[in-house]
């Protein structure tokens, strides 16, 4: 079963399951990846407005964040929902993010947003395209995209700037009313 709910509907017992789903999916892809995951924190970046968590046998199976921001894309403001906090246990692999946006489509035409947005992993670039094909979903490149720090950092710069891919999934418009533009100004940390 899929359960698409508002982040305040999550108890603490939801909160702590996503937290360990989390870490032992993103562990895998470096140890920094699952660090922002202690305690009960079941999230990373920006805190999702909407989740939808796959269960099976073994628990949470796969989940995907939403949050409804804007971001500037050379400068022009964009209303989207941000599609984020992509995964799927390590023992599912290659069930996750095209089905997790499929299952999404409904809800996020229901939020009234022109389009979804979020960033993948080059890695993840056949995967994502595969899964293009087949819906009014488009993968951008050569995009480079500035966010936020989730916390401000003495260390740090506030901001970091990444070459990621984009993907953008038309909803309420056609990609053709998508922002020209090789820069994103996320606005805020990601999700």
């Amino acid at each position: 079963p899929v359960k698409v709910g508002w982040e305040n509907e999550l108890q603490l017992g939801d909160h702590v399951e996503l937290t360990e789903f989390f870490r032992k999916t993103y562990g895998p892809t470096g140890v920094f990846n699952a660090q922002p995951f202690e305690g009960s924190r079941s999230w990373a970046g920006a805190r999702p407005e909407l989740r939808a968590i796959a269960y099976d046998s073994n628990g949470v199976a796969a989940h995907m964040g939403c949050l409804r921001r804007f971001i500037k894309v050379d400068g022009v403001d964009l209303l989207v929902a941000e599609l984020g906090l992509y995964g799927v246990r390590p023992d599912l692999e290659g069930l996750g993010i095209a089905h997790s946006i499929r299952f999404m489509i409904p809800t996020l035409q229901e939020l009234g947003v022109p389009f979804a947005f979020g960033t993948v992993r080059h890695a993840l670039q056949k995967h994502i395209e595969r899964f293009g094909r087949h819906s009014q979903l488009t993968v951008l490149s050569g995009i480079r995209v500035r966010s936020t720090l989730p916390d401000a950092r003495l260390d740090k710069p506030p901001t970091r700037i990444e070459d990621a891919l984009v993907i953008v999934l038309t909803l309420a418009r056609s990609m053709s009313d998508w922002p020209t533009g090789n820069f994103i100004d996320r606005n805020g940390p990601e999700l």
